[in-house]
């Protein structure tokens, strides 16, 4: 006699786990990964003080922060996002300013801020 799950996958086909099915993992963000806002985020406040807007609020992005979002236009890879940053932080190990530049777009694409 078979068990319960294994009668469900004969008659039904199934073989994916519940792991699988419940998988909600975010995107992997890559060198290859082109970050831009998320639908319904957008620049907002001043030119002296730049708010990200988002539906369920606002942010207030200053220095590096503000740096990268505003190359997180669609048009450049986190690659090019990186490189951008080591020539105008030339004295800044270029290991360090990756992995801040990647911690910095997944927090935000946790937030539902960007996207890649």
């Amino acid at each position: 006699m078979s068990s319960p799950a294994g009668r469900r996958q004969a008659l039904f086909g199934l073989r994916a786990t519940v792991a699988e099915l419940t998988d909600t993992s975010v995107p992997k963000l890559t060198d290859a990964s082109i970050p831009k806002f998320a639908a319904g985020c957008r620049w907002g406040g001043t030119t002296e003080a730049p708010v990200v807007l988002f539906p369920e609020g606002a942010i207030r992005v200053e220095g590096t922060g503000r740096i990268i979002l505003e190359l997180c236009d669609g048009h450049f890879s986190l690659a090019e996002i990186v490189q951008k940053l080591e020539a105008q932080f030339m004295l800044a190990p270029k290991d360090k300013i990756r992995a801040d530049v990647q911690t910095f777009l997944e927090q935000l694409h946790a937030k539902r801020i960007v996207d890649y």
